[in-house]
């Protein structure tokens, strides 16, 4: 388990992380180029809207699972660590219950995904396109559901991790943050 917990983290860090941030930059970059496009020479792409939107959205869905990995999404956690600071029996069963959230954040993912899988193969049969036109939706739907299949996987690592830490046992330890995997 370790050694495929090692190569899902090269994958999203060496992969997946430098994808998002390419598909951000270039995004950035050609809404600066629109800017100076639509204010500079009064013109401007139809489908540069679409574009940049999209992608955006695209980099973020990649990115799904890296975040929940790290856990540098939105949490809401105040009554967790009020109840932590009761005393050795409320940690013991604040362990419990964020194990039992996981469990169930991993049991909704992989039913959005299930189902997600249906409404994509859908549209992806219809072939609708963005407001310019200019894009089918189909591959940013992909992206989303690919996502959502990357943030299942680190829910999954994270539920194994917290199940045997339950038993008393410290697996699948995140490295520190610059310190490089090696995966043999």
């Amino acid at each position: 388990m370790e050694k495929a917990y090692a190569l899902w983290r090269a994958f999203q860090d060496r992969l997946l992380a430098p994808a998002a941030a390419l598909l951000l930059l270039a995004c950035t970059l050609l809404a600066l180029l629109e800017v100076v496009r639509r204010y500079v020479f009064g013109v401007s792409y139809e489908w540069q809207q679409d574009a940049v939107t999209y992608f955006i959205l695209t980099a973020v869905f990649l990115y799904f699972g890296i975040s929940q990995r790290k856990g540098t999404h939105l949490i809401v956690d105040v009554f967790l660590h009020a109840l932590r600071t009761v005393g050795p029996r409320a940690r013991r069963f604040v362990e419990y219950l964020e194990v039992a959230a996981l469990v169930i954040a991993l049991l909704f993912m992989i039913g959005v995904v299930w189902w997600g899988l249906e409404e994509t193969l859908e549209v992806q049969r219809d072939a609708p396109r963005t407001e310019s036109l200019e894009f089918p939706l189909a591959p940013f739907l992909w992206a989303l559901l690919a996502g959502f299949a990357f943030m299942v996987v680190s829910l999954f690592f994270q539920c194994w991790r917290g199940i045997q830490k339950l038993r008393g046992r410290d697996v699948l330890v995140e490295p520190a943050d610059g310190a490089q995997d090696r995966v043999d």
